[in-house]
């Protein structure tokens, strides 16, 4: 008879640590996106910053933040041709801080919506 009780017990059990597995691996997920939305913000502001620096395009860590700020301003934010362009004096600079500062915005906006989406 306690056997009984111990089979009817062990079902529910399972369900609640497949349940638990489940919750572990959408929070590990969450924070994972959060992770790779702020770090693609963070290449977008110091982008930003190097190209108001007037930092040196030939030092490789220069080239290679500002090329990969390129890429994950998605082309909608992109300095030569994103949301608003600016002209005449120091248009680069501006167009830089103005359209990698809101594509640093979206990511941080998007990653923390996708995050409370998926974490239990």
């Amino acid at each position: 008879m306690a056997t009984d009780a111990k089979a009817e017990r062990t079902p529910g059990k399972d369900k609640r640590s497949v349940r638990g597995a489940v919750d572990t691996v959408r929070a590990r997920l969450a924070q994972l996106i959060w992770l790779v939305c702020v770090l693609a913000a963070l290449v977008l502001a110091v982008g930003a910053l190097l190209v108001a620096l007037k930092a040196n395009k030939d030092n490789d860590l220069v080239s290679f933040v500002l090329s990969a700020a390129d890429a994950v301003d998605l082309g909608v934010f992109s300095r030569a041709d994103g949301i608003k362009e600016f002209v005449g004096e120091n248009a680069g600079v501006k167009n830089a801080l103005f359209n990698w500062g809101l594509g640093a915005i979206a990511w941080l906006v998007v990653g923390r919506i996708l995050d409370r989406l998926i974490r239990p």
